[in-house]
C-alpha cells in the first residue's frame, strides 16, 4: 500500500516561498513532513519570459530567437530575465553566501544557454544549416530552466529551514543519455527515501521525444501525473492560489462563488477545454486510468480540504455546479453549396489547417452546407487558417467573428427544462445566442455568445442555476 502523495505547486503559489513553506510543507495532511513528492513550476511570468506569453503571444526569448538568424533581439530579452530572476533570488535570500550560490546556480544555467543560442545563430548563418530543424530542442532547453530555477531555490530555502529536503533535477541538463519520461523518473527515484527526504522536482523533464513537442505548455503536469502514477501514488494534489469554484470570484463576487468540493474527470476535461485547466487533459487521463484521485487546494486557504475530483463522482441530485467560459474566442464559419453529401473531405481538410496552426478548438457545428469551428488563439492564427482554407476551397464563403462561449457544467445535468432556464436567463439580459450546443452525455451546456457580454452572462446565469441553492462553503464538502 502506498503512503505517498505527489503534489505539484503552481507559478504563482511558487512567488510566495513563505506561503508554500507554512501553508503547504509545514501543514502535510498525515503525521509527518514527509511521504510527499513535490513537483514545482517555474515562479510566476518567468517561462512567458522564457519562450512567450501564455495568453497575449508576446514574445520571449525563445519566440524572439525563432525570428531568424540576423536578429539579436532575444539577447536583450535574455538579459531582462537574468535582471529579473536576480531580483527573484534577492528576495529570497538574505545571507550573502546563499545568495551568491542561488545566483551561481541560475547564472551558469542562463551562460550555458546564452552560449548555445550564439553558437546555433553563427551556425545557421551558413547555407548547409537551417535554424528551423533546432528550433523544437531550443524550446525544450529554454523551458527547463524556469523549473530547475524555482526548484534548486525551494529546495535550498527549505533546508535552511530545518526540512531535509533535496532537489531533484529531471531537466536532462548536459545529459548524454535520453530517455523515455517513465524511464528517467525510475532511474533518477530509485535512491530517493521518501520516509526522510522531501524531493522538490523540477516541472520540466528531459525526454527523448521532447515533453513541450507533445504537450506544449502542459508539460509540467504530465510530469506530475507520470510521477504520480509511476511511484504508485495515494493521492495527487495541485495547490493553486485560488479554489476551484462555481465561477470566477472576480466576476460574479467573493461572496457569491461557491468551492466545488467534489467533482469528476470528465468535468474536470470539460473545464480543461475551456481553458480553465484544473489539470491538462492528458495529464488526468493516467490519473483517471490509475484511479488515482487528484485534489486541488488553494494555498491560502490550507485548512479548507480542496476539490477532490475522481473517476465515479455524480452529485446526489441533477445541477448545475460550475459557469465557466472564454473570450477571445474566434468563429471561422466555411460555407460551401457542394458540402451538402461530401461533409466528411471538408471537416478533415479543416480540421487539418487548424492542426497545421496548431489552434485549440473549442467547440464547433455544422448543418448540411456550413461547418463553424470556434477557435481559442490569436487573430494573426486565424488569418493564416482562413487564407489556408481559401486556397483548399476557393469557391467557399469564408466568415470569421470573435465570440465569447459561456458555458454550464456539472457531473450530472439531467434537469427537465434545464435548456430552457438557461436561455431564459440570457434572454432576460437582452443576451442573444449566437448557437448553443449540448451533447447526450449531459455533463456541459455552451452558449456562443457577443463578446461584450461575456461577464454579463457568467452572472446572470451564476445567479440564475448556482446561487439559488444554499450550497454552504462548499458544493458536496470533500472529505
Amino acid at each position: 500500500m502506498s503512503f505517498h502523495s505527489v503534489e505539484k505547486i503552481g507559478g504563482t503559489s511558487m512567488s510566495n516561498y513563505a506561503a508554500v513553506r507554512d501553508n503547504i510543507i509545514l501543514k502535510p495532511t498525515g503525521d509527518t513532513l514527509y511521504q510527499r513528492i513535490f513537483v514545482v513550476s517555474a515562479y510566476a511570468g518567468i517561462t512567458d519570459q522564457l519562450l512567450e506569453h501564455k495568453k497575449t503571444g508576446k514574445a520571449g526569448v525563445f519566440a524572439s530567437f525563432a525570428n531568424g538568424v540576423n536578429d539579436d533581439s532575444w539577447l536583450d530579452l535574455l538579459n531582462e530575465l537574468r535582471t529579473q530572476v536576480i531580483e527573484i533570488n534577492s528576495n529570497l535570500f538574505g545571507d550573502p553566501e546563499m545568495l551568491a550560490d542561488a545566483n551561481r546556480f541560475i547564472g551558469d544555467r542562463l551562460d550555458e544557454a546564452e552560449h548555445c543560442l550564439s553558437d546555433l545563430k553563427k551556425l545557421c548563418q551558413h547555407g548547409h544549416f537551417a535554424l528551423d530543424v533546432h528550433l523544437a530542442t531550443v524550446r525544450e532547453m529554454l523551458a527547463s530552466i524556469g523549473e530547475a530555477h524555482s526548484a534548486w531555490n525551494t529546495a535550498r530555502l527549505l533546508q535552511r529551514d530545518g526540512v531535509n529536503a533535496c532537489f531533484v533535477d529531471l531537466t536532462g541538463w548536459k545529459t548524454t543519455r535520453h530517455m523515455s519520461l517513465d524511464e528517467r523518473i525510475k532511474v533518477t527515484f530509485e535512491d530517493i527515501d521518501l520516509e526522510s527526504q522531501l524531493p522538490i522536482v523540477t516541472g520540466y523533464a528531459h525526454t527523448q521525444d521532447g515533453l513541450m513537442s507533445s504537450f506544449d505548455r502542459g508539460y509540467s503536469e504530465m510530469t506530475f501525473s507520470r510521477l504520480t502514477v509511476i511511484t504508485n501514488a495515494r493521492e495527487a494534489v495541485i495547490h493553486k492560489e485560488f479554489h476551484l469554484s462555481s465561477a470566477d470570484p472576480r466576476i460574479v463576487g467573493d461572496d457569491n462563488a461557491v468551492p466545488i468540493g467534489r467533482t469528476n474527470y470528465d468535468v474536470a476535461d470539460q473545464l480543461a477545454n475551456l481553458g480553465m485547466e484544473a489539470i491538462h487533459p492528458k495529464a488526468a487521463k493516467g490519473l483517471r486510468q490509475n484511479n488515482i484521485p487528484l485534489r486541488v487546494k488553494n494555498t491560502f486557504e490550507p485548512e479548507h480540504a480542496g476539490t477532490l475530483i475522481t473517476s465515479d463522482y455524480i452529485s446526489e441530485k441533477p445541477r448545475v455546479e460550475i459557469i465557466a467560459g472564454c473570450r477571445g474566442v474566434h468563429a471561422i464559419e466555411l460555407f460551401d453549396q457542394d458540402m451538402a453529401g461530401n461533409f466528411s473531405r471538408y471537416d478533415t481538410t479543416i480540421l487539418g489547417c487548424i492542426s497545421r496552426f496548431k489552434a485549440h478548438v473549442v467547440s464547433k457545428d455544422i448543418n448540411a452546407n456550413t461547418i463553424t469551428h470556434y477557435l481559442s488563439t490569436n487573430l494573426k492564427t486565424v488569418k493564416r487558417i482562413c487564407r489556408a482554407l481559401e486556397e483548399k476551397f476557393p469557391d467557399a464563403e469564408i466568415n470569421n467573428q470573435e465570440v465569447a462561449i459561456v458555458s454550464a457544467v456539472g457531473s450530472d445535468m439531467q434537469v427537465p427544462g434545464l435548456l430552457a432556464k438557461t436561455v431564459g436567463a440570457l434572454a432576460e439580459k437582452d443576451i442573444s445566442v449566437l448557437a448553443m450546443h449540448q451533447c447526450m452525455r449531459q455533463v456541459d451546456m455552451q452558449f456562443v455568445i457577443n463578446k461584450d457580454r461575456w461577464e454579463d452572462a457568467v452572472r446572470s446565469l451564476h445567479r440564475c442555476l448556482v446561487e439559488v441553492h444554499d450550497h454552504g462553503r462548499a458544493i458536496c464538502l470533500a472529505s
